[in-house]
Parts: C-alpha cells; sequence; structure tokens
C-alpha cells in the first residue's frame, strides 16, 4: 500500500493517490489530471474510484476529466446530488481497492454531503483518514458556506459537532489524519502549517475537538469567521452541475494576441489581468490593468477580486508562463479568457503604447518620512491588523477595498501596505484603475515595517 498526498500550493489543496495490488484511488483531484494519470502509469495501477469529500467551492475538481480518461465512476457522500452519473455512497459502505479498504464515514458539517474516508490497511487496521474539509490541522471546516441557500450556518455547525464526536474523536489515536486543505485555504479560519497529523495529536492541541458543549462549540466556530469569497458558491455549483473538459478550455483560452488585438479586448470590456511579481508590474505595466502575480494566492485572489466568472480576461504573464496563469484561471472556474499577450509587456513597450509605474518606497525608507497623520492604507485582514499596525492606519482589506473606495479620498496620497507586498500591489492597481492615482506602495509590507523603529500598536481601527 501507498499513500501519496498531491499538495497544489496556490489553494492550500490536498489531493491523495492511494495504491494497492494493482488498483488505485484519487481522493479530491484537481482540475489538471494528469498528475494522477502520470503516477498510474509509472506504477503499473488502474484507477478503480475517485472519491469526491465533498461538492467543492475554493477551486473547480478533476473528476469529471478523470473518469473521462480512466472509466472510473465518481464516488460522492450521502444525500449528494450531480447532474452526471456518480455513485451517492451510503454511510459505512465500503469500497476495496486492491488488499486495502476505504470506509465512508458520513460527516455533515461543512457541507451535507460532506464524508471521511478511513482507510483499513492489508491487515484490516485502521490506518489513516481522509478528512476532506470536515477536519484540518488545528482547525475545521467553515459550516456557513451555505448558508440561506440550502441550510442554515447554525444546522451545519450542530451537524459539525456530531460528525467530529461520534465519527472523528472515537477513532484510535495513531490514525493518521490527511485534510483537504493546508494553511492559507479559506475553508477554515486558522488552518495550522503542516499537512498531516493524527487524531491523537489534533485531539489534543485542535481547539475545536476539545471537550465542550454544543452551545460552546457552535458559538467558538461561528465568531470570527471571515466573509466566504464570492466564487465559493459558483465553484460548487460548477462541480454539481458539470463543466467543459480541460483540454478544450485550454485549446480555446490559450492563444497569443497582438497589441491591437490586445487593444480591441480592452475596449469592449476585458479585463487586463498583468501576471507578472509586483516589482515588475511597478516598473512598467499597460495602462487600466489589475496586478495579481502567479507567484502567490493567484488563483483565489481572483476568484475572490473578480466579481463575475464570465469576465473576459486578457493575460499578460512573464514568457513562458503564460499556459500556466490560463490554465490557474480554470482551477476556479474562470474561462472566459481571449489568449494573451504574445511577447508579454516588452511588446507592448517596444510598440511605443503608453505604460503606466506604481511608486514603490522601502520600509526604511518609509521610517524617514513617517509622521503620525500620514495617509497609511493597511489592505491586510482585520485579524493581521489587529495584531499589529501603525498609528491612525486605514484598514480595509483587499477582499472589501474596491466596495469600499468611497472611504477613500482620490486627491489624497496613500501609503500602501500589506504583510509582504503581495497584495498591496494588487490593492495598488485596483485603486489607479478606479481614479486612486496618488498611491505609493511599501515593499516588503508590515513584516519589512516590523523591524524598522516605526511605532506598532494593537488597537483597531477600521475603516
Amino acid at each position: 500500500m501507498k499513500v501519496e498526498q498531491l499538495y497544489t500550493g496556490c489553494l492550500a489543496e490536498a489531493a491523495y493517490f492511494i495504491e494497492s495490488a494493482g488498483e488505485a484511488a484519487v481522493i479530491d483531484p484537481i482540475r489538471e489530471i494528469e498528475p494522477y494519470l502520470k503516477l498510474a502509469r509509472e506504477r503499473g495501477v488502474k484507477i478503480k474510484y475517485i472519491f469526491e469529500t465533498h461538492f467543492h467551492a475554493d477551486f473547480v475538481s478533476g473528476h469529471l476529466d478523470l473518469s473521462r480518461a480512466t472509466g472510473a465512476p465518481i464516488v460522492f457522500g450521502p444525500t449528494a446530488k450531480a447532474n452526471f452519473d456518480f455513485i451517492e455512497a451510503k454511510d459505512g459502505q465500503i469500497f476495496e481497492v486492491g488488499n486495502v479498504a476505504l470506509k465512508v464515514l458520513h460527516t455533515p458539517g461543512h457541507t451535507p454531503e460532506s464524508m471521511c474516508l478511513l482507510l483499513y490497511d492489508e491487515n484490516g487496521k485502521e490506518h489513516a483518514i481522509f478528512t476532506g474539509d470536515t477536519l484540518f490541522v488545528g482547525d475545521v471546516g467553515r459550516p456557513d458556506l451555505l448558508d440561506g441557500v440550502i441550510i442554515s450556518k447554525e444546522e451545519q455547525v450542530s451537524n459539525l459537532y456530531d460528525s467530529l464526536n461520534k465519527k472523528i474523536k472515537t477513532l484510535p489515536d495513531d490514525v493518521i489524519v490527511y485534510p483537504g486543505h493546508g494553511p492559507g485555504s479559506l475553508c477554515g479560519k486558522s488552518i495550522g502549517k503542516e499537512t498531516q497529523s493524527t487524531i491523537g495529536r489534533e485531539k489534543m492541541y485542535n481547539y475545536a475537538l476539545q471537550p465542550m458543549s454544543r452551545e460552546e462549540f457552535m458559538k467558538l466556530i461561528l465568531e470570527d469567521q471571515p466573509p466566504a469569497p464570492q466564487y465559493f458558491v459558483k465553484n460548487a455549483m460548477i462541480n454539481r452541475m458539470g463543466y467543459e473538459p480541460i483540454d478544450e478550455v485550454l485549446e480555446r483560452n490559450v492563444r497569443p494576441l497582438s497589441v491591437t488585438a490586445l487593444e480591441l479586448e480592452a475596449e469592449a470590456g476585458a479585463l487586463i489581468l498583468d501576471t507578472r511579481n509586483a516589482n515588475d508590474f511597478a516598473a512598467g505595466h499597460i495602462p487600466n490593468s489589475m496586478n495579481i502575480g502567479l507567484d502567490g494566492s493567484y488563483a483565489v485572489w481572483v476568484g475572490t477580486l473578480v466579481s463575475d466568472i464570465k469576465q473576459r480576461i486578457v493575460v499578460v504573464a512573464e514568457k513562458g508562463r503564460e499556459r500556466e496563469a490560463i490554465l490557474r484561471l480554470a482551477r476556479v472556474g474562470y474561462e472566459n479568457v481571449a489568449g494573451y499577450l504574445e511577447g508579454g509587456f516588452d511588446t507592448w513597450k517596444n510598440a511605443g503604447k503608453p505604460t503606466a509605474t506604481i511608486n514603490c518606497i522601502s520600509a526604511t525608507e518609509l521610517a524617514e518620512i513617517y509622521q503620525p497623520e500620514m495617509p497609511i492604507l493597511d489592505v491586510r485582514r482585520v485579524n493581521e491588523f489587529r495584531n499589529g499596525h501603525l498609528p491612525n492606519a486605514i484598514n480595509i482589506p483587499l477582499r472589501d477595498l474596491e466596495q469600499n473606495l468611497h472611504q477613500l479620498n482620490p486627491n489624497q496620497l496613500y501609503y500602501v501596505h500589506c504583510a509582504g507586498g503581495y497584495r498591496s500591489m494588487i490593492a495598488a492597481s485596483i485603486l489607479v484603475r478606479n481614479g486612486y492615482h496618488k498611491v505609493v506602495n511599501v515593499n516588503g509590507g508590515m513584516d519589512a515595517i516590523a523591524k524598522t523603529q516605526l511605532p506598532v500598536v494593537k488597537e483597531a481601527k477600521v475603516a
């Protein structure tokens, strides 16, 4: 028996490949399926089942494409309803894979159909549990994604209490926990940095697995739960209803565009999405473009900030990374891509077209000119802000920035920062696109600011 975790950093998502005696099962595959097919070829095994622990909201899963490629059936948990053929597993149902077995544990709470899969080894011993979004390292899945749509968050969190206490905490302490997500995922509120654990460790350290009443649990889980990104419901619907094969999407979307073609697309309403790193974008970019760099939580931020999943998009990418940028858009359901600027930003610049820049300073330079009344715009999350910020700083989290621009003065100069510089450049590009041209980005963000003599306070001031 072999268990392999295939972790996708930009989605903070873990898929699993389990093999035994010539057969394999895949759990929670992402949309590009070649890694799973490659493993099957290299190891000479047949993919027998494709398990989905629930209808994922934060990414478009690869269940349909992988089933088309292998003929393996798709398995969802009890109560699942979908617009394609699948096996609706029963609570306690056993699926054999070679000489091992996977037992379905229906664990509603994150979603009504959520299930965990308990892996028994060749000797029939409980070896590991694949917990999807029910249990993470140090956290549990958020219960509010379907609030007001299918089921209330209160009913969901009550279900989660039962799932954890009756199905998860009763397992032996040495059972390995393989969660569906790691740190950075928005499917939990405080996921730990590790990507696997044990039942015993989680019972000891996970705040949600400590002894408490149902009422205490409900209050604890629901408080300080950050709002879910708007694209979550849309992705869950795609995963439930079905989607176009990824190869067809890429064939249509990965195509080079001339400068003229890009201009025509932009005039027709296309978003110019610049996926280069923050420094390159600051040094020069196409006016009115948005920067969301590939070397960060790119797909998550596109899904969070681009409200229309059907928005026409033109990609400007570092040479050689165009396909990656477009593929990662498809991971979260953004498939209306006109193409990419052939040759990248250099082509635009060499054509003599107008360019724009973003002013940047270091944290040290900020410290040299700092005055308490300086307009500082902190675009970190509220909890980050509360843990330490510059005096009188305005806190508007990046996810909420465009909806709260009325709180800012377009004639005022703002020094913008986040934790490390990734989010603040996104924010700067949003500000400039909306007519707020007096923007200075603070390179290194609060991580660098904290190393200077600048004062940092704990009190929160939320705009």
